[in-house]
């Protein structure tokens, strides 16, 4: 893998996103327990790439802090219920509001960007403007100092 090491940990974190939001659907749609699916994971596919240890936070937290995690950007789905989104978008929201919520070595910027681009790959179409139309205005709340601050655009 080629580039500086902070390149690096950004393309291992972003297919540790990448797996997170598959497991995080088939955790959705299959009801497995979140450490069989991430067990399932690590067989099945190669993880010299993936920045293991966050994928296995986002897979243990997420499901761990769903309620609140959703409570966080509830708020921002604009007359549409969390029960009505499509599991793809859900897991991305999820992955999204708890990485803005509890890894604020992350710039929000970058949180948003990473689910956009997943939901592009994998959403259903236009999913991608409504995971940034969500996501914004969390930020925008959760991220209120970072966002505020100078130097910040």
């Amino acid at each position: 893998m080629s580039g500086n090491p902070s390149q690096r940990l950004a393309a291992r974190r972003h297919r540790a996103r990448h797996y997170a939001m598959q497991a995080l659907y088939q955790w959705q749609v299959a009801d497995g327990s979140p450490a069989d699916i991430e067990h399932q994971f690590r067989e099945e596919y190669d993880f010299d790439k993936v920045d293991g240890q966050y994928f296995h936070l986002l897979l243990q937290q997420v499901p761990a802090r769903l309620e609140d995690i959703e409570s966080r950007y509830r708020p921002f789905l604009v007359g549409r219920e969390v029960s009505e989104l499509g599991a793809v978008e859900r897991a991305l929201l999820a992955i999204g509001t708890f990485e803005l919520l509890e890894r604020v070595d992350i710039p929000y910027k970058v949180v948003i960007n990473e689910a956009v681009i997943l939901a592009k790959k994998f959403g259903a179409q236009d999913s991608h403007k409504f995971i940034n139309g969500v996501l914004d205005p969390a930020a925008r709340q959760l991220r209120k100092l970072e966002i505020d601050s100078p130097g910040s655009s």
